[in-house]
């Protein structure tokens, strides 16, 4: 696949302070030959940014003439180490990212403080077992280690995601998974959650039952618009609004507004980084960034890049200016807030002023 070329665009309010909450850092091409020919489009997706670590990541920022101030580390399954065992192998992602993060504090690569905060895995499954497995992740970062991201998404259709991207069907309501998380309260931590939108009333049900355990739902909900979801965005639109505002009634819960240039979302239909502007990417998303907004509040509501998963259908500045136009007729209380403020309260970011 090749990118589409763009003209530069202007910046918009290049010293608005943006606190990134939701990147990835990895290097997939030990494992594309894993990926059976024809791969899945979302695998297809990912191949332009294989290799994609802190080199790559710090020139998106530094290039990208937005004040990006610190950003949050996602967990994306990469760097495990095996030798730690099944359940600790995630450990080794969150000591790779606490390295990146201590080679971006230096001030060496630029003013952002890539990483400041970091979301990890462990396996929920597993029950109180999990317990061992969030000490282990809070010893390998502990100035930096803020919780953990366990996907649940699903769907009947397989074709919306591929098979190696697949939980298991209601997992967010499964009785040892729920043993699980219930160790991030014990511990103070936070949890990401990854879900597809018919899947947002397990999100719901989640958060009812731990009302004490600070939860973020990744994507705006994930809106779908491919596979046996091709052309039913306006048709599904109310169904998810009406979950969303639901969710919104849930204090314990934050959203993450983005994620809607993965192709996944088919906003737009093409990528990658496909050569739509700002201005038409704003369109897009409107409806989807204004819902969630006043389903939470302004203080229950944090802007993301998602990249590079997001660099499908968006470059880093292209992105950054389409939510600006979005909300150019907010306060400015309230774009310090979503873009930098409810991040470092949720994640209890240190390293900015």
């Amino acid at each position: 696949m090749t990118e589409a070329i763009l003209e530069p665009e202007a910046i918009l309010e290049p010293e608005l302070p943006i606190i990134d909450p939701h990147h990835h850092l990895w290097d997939l091409r030990p494992m594309l030959p894993m990926f059976p020919q024809p791969r899945h489009r979302f695998i297809e997706t990912l191949v332009p940014v294989a290799h994609y670590t802190f080199d790559q990541f710090s020139a998106e920022v530094n290039t990208s003439g937005h004040n990006v101030v610190a950003t949050v580390f996602m967990e994306c399954g990469a760097f495990y180490n095996g030798a730690y065992g099944d359940a600790l192998k995630p450990v080794g992602e969150v000591e790779y990212v606490n390295g990146v993060a201590a080679q971006s504090a230096s001030g060496l690569y630029g003013k952002a403080r890539l990483c400041a905060g970091i979301v990890g895995h462990a396996d929920l499954t597993r029950g109180a077992a999990a317990g061992e497995v969030l000490d282990a992740l809070q010893a390998a970062a502990p100035g930096r280690f803020r919780g953990i991201r366990h996907q649940g998404a699903w769907d009947a259709d397989p074709e919306v995601l591929g098979p190696p991207f697949h939980a298991p069907p209601q997992l967010y309501r499964d009785a040892t998974f729920r043993e699980g998380f219930a160790e991030l309260g014990k511990r103070g931590m936070s949890f990401d959650a990854w879900i597809l939108e018919p899947q947002i009333g397990d999100v719901i049900d989640l958060a009812r039952a731990f009302p004490d355990t600070p939860i973020c739902l990744d994507h705006c909900g994930t809106p779908l618009g491919m596979a046996s979801y091709t052309g039913r965005l306006e048709e599904r639109f109310g169904i998810w609004r009406d979950a969303i505002i639901e969710l919104g009634k849930c204090e314990n819960v934050m959203v993450k507004l983005g994620g809607l240039a993965m192709h996944n979302c088919a906003l737009p239909e093409q990528g990658p980084a496909a050569g739509v502007g700002s201005e038409e990417l704003a369109r897009l998303w409107k409806p989807y960034i204004e819902t969630c907004i006043e389903a939470f509040g302004t203080n229950r509501a944090m802007f993301e890049s998602n990249y590079p998963v997001d660099r499908w259908g968006a470059t880093y500045p292209v992105l950054w200016n389409a939510f600006k136009r979005i909300t150019a007729g907010a306060s400015a209380d309230e774009k310090a807030a979503l873009y930098a403020g409810n991040a470092k309260a949720f994640y209890r970011i240190e390293e900015v002023a």
